[in-house]
């Protein structure tokens, strides 16, 4: 386990905790990342950045090139859904897409959490990525927090959430790491069974362990 003498991530200088969330798909790393949020941490949800980046100009204009017209919704913007669909079919098409949307989403992340540097309101960064471990994020974390939840609930949710059924659960996870490896790199384990009051006992558990580290006592 990381100490505050032996800091996981690259780089130590950025004066607050930085923690990672990992898990299998549908196990509620976003709902661990709310209940860090609402203890005073700022959440960086790289889902949603990439939504963002989805929709610049030159970004979108690449995916039409690749994937033509028909990727461009009625609305003007990529059809997420419909990008989906094409380019999980094979690994090539994943890594190609990721070489064109992570750089972007790197550089906002790194806007963000230059622009809190010195907010003292904020306890620490979250960093909410699926693929948290498979870009290398993990390496800039301090903390890195694994969601665990019961693969039947994670069917559920996706369901209920995404309208996926377990054959989509698992083609969409064989491109992420096994969650043995994510479970073998996390320093603190939150259990998310369907019982939100325990799981948010743990994350403040978690979270002031952490803030321990860096002299800092969350109050919350």
């Amino acid at each position: 386990m990381a100490s505050a003498s032996d800091y996981r991530r690259s780089n130590a200088s950025y004066p607050k905790a930085i923690i990672g969330i990992v898990g299998g798909i549908g196990a509620g790393k976003s709902a661990v990342a709310n209940e860090l949020k609402n203890a005073g941490c700022l959440v960086i949800d790289s889902d949603r950045l990439a939504h963002e980046a989805l929709d610049e100009p030159v970004i979108r204009s690449e995916l039409k090139k690749w994937y033509g017209p028909e990727i461009i919704g009625s609305s003007g913007k990529i059809d997420r859904r419909k990008l989906g669909s094409l380019v999980f079919r094979n690994p090539e098409n994943v890594t190609r897409l990721n070489s064109l949307i992570h750089p972007r989403v790197e550089q906002l992340r790194q806007e963000i959490m230059e622009s809190v540097r010195k907010n003292r309101d904020i306890l620490a960064v979250v960093l909410d990525s699926p693929l948290l471990m498979e870009s290398g994020l993990h390496r800039q974390c301090d903390a890195i927090i694994f969601v665990d939840s019961p693969v039947e609930n994670r069917r559920k949710r996706v369901m209920e959430s995404r309208g996926w059924d377990a054959a989509e659960l698992a083609g969409r996870e064989k491109f992420q790491a096994a969650l043995d490896k994510k479970r073998e790199i996390a320093d603190h384990i939150i259990v998310n069974d369907g019982e939100p009051a325990l799981m948010g006992n743990q994350v403040r558990e978690v979270l002031t362990t952490v803030l321990a580290r860096f002299g800092r006592i969350y109050k919350g």
